[in-house]
């Protein structure tokens, strides 16, 4: 597959996949309906969720001081803000863009070499990852009675045993011809695996190790948080259960790399999750698209004033330099 092919996929897929997405989640939910939610969602919970979630931009915007500075650049934090908020929303135009954008943007206005703050932001997404897994892992432990129960439920459990079994050796011979093959694909997976070490690696030898590990769960904190703060505007989904938060926390996040920006994808993730857990089909789709529409008002507001207002900043900055020289 040439590269030309490759690049007009990643752009067309996830969109086509988002606009399928919308017409199913819609045909689903009539729209006098959807708009009746919005009416009567309490905003003062949404509104607790937006500030939640600029937080945790600001803690990540900050963060990312603590692996730029190592390398000899001290990164202004108006333009670490700037370039965090403008990347999330060059994610919802090209899926994944928003990274480069943002190692641009320092590049351009810090003169960190583009290959350096790209490096950087590989290593944050590397400990994304690992919390990630982190509330992947509580939910499993907190949450296992429920998990064993549905499968059993759902699925005969000598099936299950041999699924696993099936699924242990699969890993086994997939990591012994990892690590062995030397075909392009292998050893692709190998870099992968030996960069994700690495960035794991370089967290801990940061000069200030602590404030990052800090700044990360915090973070992720805010994300759950906003997640669960945002379920009390709509007061049709009753009481709902922490166990359904974090599921719905962790199925929707995965979404938002299916489509641009989690466009379609996210409220149909959010109604999967809770209906595990018996919550009304309508309120929940309904409460994914209230909170995937507060992040997005809040991404494309602060993400474009960040686009706008970059170069005036720095152009003041500059002046401001020549003239105290």
């Amino acid at each position: 597959m040439n590269k030309k092919l490759k690049t007009i996929l990643k752009i067309t897929v996830p969109l086509l996949l988002g606009v399928v997405l919308v017409w199913y989640s819609l045909s689903q939910i009539s729209l006098e309906k959807l708009a009746d939610y919005f009416e009567k969602a309490n905003y003062t919970w949404v509104g607790l969720g937006v500030v939640l979630g600029v937080l945790s931009h600001l803690s990540r915007a900050y963060r990312w001081k603590f692996m730029i500075e190592p390398m000899g650049y001290n990164l202004k934090l108006p333009n670490s803000i700037m370039a965090v908020m403008a990347a999330y929303l060059v994610n919802y135009t090209i899926p994944r863009a928003g990274e480069v954008t943002r190692a641009t943007i320092i590049t351009n206005y810090e003169g960190v070499p583009f290959e350096k703050g790209f490096g950087t932001i590989v290593a944050e997404r590397v400990a994304d990852l690992v919390m990630m897994m982190v509330i992947i892992a509580i939910t499993f432990f907190f949450q296992f009675d429920f998990i064993y129960n549905f499968f059993i439920e759902k699925f005969d459990p000598v099936k299950i045993v041999v699924g696993l079994v099936g699924l242990l050796l699969v890993c086994v011979i997939g990591i012994l011809f990892i690590k062995k093959s030397q075909l392009k694909i292998a050893i692709k997976i190998r870099g992968f695996v030996f960069g994700l070490i690495e960035g794991i690696m370089t967290i801990f030898k940061m000069k200030q190790k602590w404030a990052f590990i800090g700044h990360t769960v915090f973070i992720w904190v805010m994300y759950v948080l906003m997640f669960y703060i945002t379920s009390f505007a709509v007061s049709d989904l009753g009481e709902v259960p922490f166990a359904a938060i974090l599921i719905g926390f962790i199925v929707a996040s995965f979404s938002i790399a299916a489509t641009n920006g989690g466009v379609g994808s996210y409220p149909e993730a959010v109604v999967v999750a809770f209906l595990l857990f018996n919550l009304p089909e309508d309120p929940s789709r309904a409460f994914g698209w209230i909170m995937w529409s507060s992040q997005t008002l809040m991404i494309i507001v602060f993400g474009g004033l960040s686009l706008i207002y970059l170069p005036i900043y720095n152009r003041n900055l500059k002046k401001k330099e020549l003239k105290d020289t």
